[in-house]
């Protein structure tokens, strides 16, 4: 997934024309803390809420020798990756999109960012997770992929989490059943330690209502 898939069709930048207040409100209505500042289709940075407080007239325009603009944003073609480094680096609550000439395409909200994982994780999917404990050395994702398929079930999504200064890895994978007991059997056997296991009694329904409810409150 790349960032010009993942851009916000409503939301549309701040010109330098518009006041410190105008840019709160628009702040405010999207609930973000950052929002982009483009001129004539040119990129010209972006505004956080802690700049704009900063600033000690609110009723004067966005003008670059009175504010200060920070030059965060990615290119079109630029993957998920280095959008979430971008954004979890520098705090980012939203992410602008230009182009090889520096303009403004579009910005990436949280929002969008949080529903692409969702899909990729198959959350509105019903079906149980495990998670794993193996050394970095031993993991093979064919012989889970395997494990899990021996069991009659398909991996739908997976995960996997280094710890720092450890060769232990977390692998977080959600399978096609809720019945889990056969596949932990399984996993037993040969040799994985499991941490934890989610199958029939947890409740999907709940995750998904606090999933939804999330999102609204995200506006996306």
């Amino acid at each position: 997934m790349i960032a010009k898939q993942l851009i916000s069709e409503d939301i549309f930048p701040l010109s330098l024309s518009n006041t410190a207040n105008e840019a709160l409100s628009r702040m405010i209505e999207y609930k973000v803390s950052h929002f982009p500042v483009v001129e004539n289709g040119k990129f010209i940075g972006v505004i956080s809420e802690q700049n704009i407080y900063n600033h000690t007239n609110l009723d004067e325009e966005l003008r670059e020798e009175l504010i200060y603009f920070e030059n965060y944003f990615v290119s079109e073609q630029q993957y998920i990756f280095d959008i979430l480094k971008l954004t979890e680096g520098n705090k980012l609550s939203l992410v602008p999109v230009v182009d090889g000439k520096g303009l403004y395409i579009g910005c990436i909200s949280i929002g969008n960012i949080l529903s692409f994982f969702a899909k990729s994780m198959s959350v509105n999917s019903p079906g149980g997770v495990i998670v794993l404990e193996v050394s970095s050395n031993d993991y093979s994702l064919t012989e889970i992929a395997n494990i899990v398929e021996s069991n009659d079930a398909k991996v739908l999504s997976t995960y996997v989490v280094s710890e720092t200064n450890s060769t232990k890895l977390d692998v977080i994978i959600k399978v096609s059943k809720l019945d889990l007991g056969s596949l932990l059997q399984t996993f037993e056997r040969y040799g994985y330690k499991i941490n934890a296991s989610y199958g029939e009694e947890f409740d999907y329904d709940n995750i998904k209502d606090n999933y939804d409810s999330l999102i609204n409150y995200l506006n996306v």
